[in-house]
């Protein structure tokens, strides 16, 4: 049995952020993974599909400007791209071991298996620490029909050799939007089958059927309320069966991707042997993000039952681990608004509350949306499907959610994020002066009829 005061499941934002932060401190560490190092987001997620997004955007932008300067729409070659992607990917694994290495962590690879509260398997290796850290990230939920192995998940599509000439994306979800734009921008023709009434749920209705107007308006095809029942292969291309409607429905493609939803990735850790419960979102921590069941156990990340998804979290996360496990618990979970953002092109962004939810709180609250495919920022860019909407508090005038699709708009974002962090409230944050013309210097007329 070997001794460390830590050990760490997951390479990732936040398995390395407590890791990094336990060696600093001068404990003794091992940190392990089932895959290469370096986690989803700068391997399998965020960061190489921001990637192809950019080439994505530069199609669109051609193609939105022909005649208007633009003589010839760009295009996109596959293979050439997905190189230039591996310059981001490739050299991670690597890099991220040696910077553990040269910071004196103890590594393994393989699947972390709980054999008591404190003690973990991996491989032929047994070993016990004060406390352990699970930070193993999501895995793509199983779907349990007929043919769920013909499908291809988000890490394989994101490593596709060449991209098919027909793709169908089961979900409805980031993932699912975020590569639908990737593959039609691209030149595949492209099927959405989403199970719900909605897309997209949890961001601003008016705003999520103005993208999938301009989702549909480069050749995207939508369905909702398909319950996917059943994939099949067939000579030459995969049939996916749904229902809708009460009937029964075909749709065919060379590729299906699973984009429909993710689950904590613990399927392997053997939780019932180190008493760890688990919840419907995952590990289930208290406001210390330490187990409810075994407090010698912390959860961070995407694993954890608490927050969303997101890199940003997940590092945060890793920090409040780490300071409550060296000085004790002491910082708790934070629940301030987080931004997130669907890199669609236009990209979707939001923060705060939307406007159903401000409206089943009670609030007292003002309301602005619009359209803005006439404001000069799209109009420059002849970007035709672009708009916002605001909630603000009208007793305090403290901004309550943003919610913007357009180009810059994910970035614009962030300008909210600060103001709602820090109690600026609209009024404060429209009468700034902003660079001009840049997305910014519009933050007045979003936030004033």
């Amino acid at each position: 049995m070997q001794l460390f005061d830590l050990i760490v499941i997951g390479t990732g934002s936040a398995g390395k952020t407590v890791a990094e932060k336990g060696r600093e401190a001068g404990k003794s560490v091992a940190i392990i993974d089932k895959l290469p190092f370096g986690g989803t987001c700068s391997q399998r997620g965020c960061d190489p599909k921001k990637v192809l997004v950019g080439a994505a955007e530069l199609v669109a932008r051609s193609e939105q400007m022909l005649g208007k300067g633009i003589n010839a729409k760009a295009s996109i070659n596959w293979a050439d791209l997905m190189r230039f992607k591996k310059t981001f990917t490739d050299p991670i694994p690597e890099n991220t071991e040696e910077k553990f290495a040269g910071q004196g962590m103890t590594m393994f690879h393989g699947a972390a298996t709980f054999l008591s509260p404190n003690s973990i398997r991996v491989g032929d290796d047994e070993l016990q620490a004060a406390y352990i850290v699970i930070a193993t990230g999501q895995r793509p939920q199983p779907l349990n029909i007929p043919g769920e192995n013909l499908l291809t998940d988000s890490t394989g599509f994101l490593e596709l050799p060449e991209l098919p000439h027909e793709i169908i994306m089961i979900g409805g979800g980031y993932i699912a939007f975020e590569f639908a734009h990737i593959a039609a921008r691209a030149g595949s023709k492209v099927t959405i089958l989403h199970q719900g009434k909605r897309p997209l749920e949890g961001f601003d209705a008016d705003l999520v059927d103005l993208l999938v107007k301009a989702m549909r308006a480069i050749g995207i095809f939508i369905v909702l309320e398909a319950k996917v029942t059943a994939v099949e292969d067939e000579p030459g291309t995969l049939a996916v069966q749904y229902e809708r409607d009460g009937a029964s429905h075909t749709a065919t493609a060379n590729l299906v991707v699973h984009a429909a939803g993710r689950v904590a990735d613990v399927a392997e850790l053997a939780l019932e042997k180190g008493n760890v419960d688990m919840g419907k979102k995952g590990v289930t921590v208290n406001e210390f993000l330490q187990s409810v069941s075994n407090p010698m156990v912390y959860a961070c990340g995407d694993v954890a039952d608490k927050g969303l998804p997101l890199t940003p979290l997940a590092s945060y996360d890793g920090r409040i681990v780490a300071e409550n496990i060296l000085k004790g618990n002491r910082r708790t979970f934070s629940n301030d608004p987080i931004p997130t953002a669907v890199f669609t092109v236009p990209p979707l962004a939001s923060i705060g509350l939307n406007e159903e939810q401000a409206r089943e709180q009670g609030r007292n609250v003002h309301v602005t949306f619009q359209e803005t495919a006439d404001w000069y920022v799209s109009r420059r860019i002849n970007e035709p499907f672009t708009g916002f909407k605001t909630i603000v508090d009208k007793e305090t005038d403290q901004i309550l959610g943003a919610h913007l699709l357009g180009s810059g708009f994910d970035e614009v974002i962030n300008l909210f994020t600060l103001a709602m962090k820090h109690g600026i409230t609209a009024k404060e944050l429209g009468d700034t002066l902003f660079a001009y013309p840049t997305h910014a210097s519009d933050l007045k007329s979003m936030l004033t009829d």
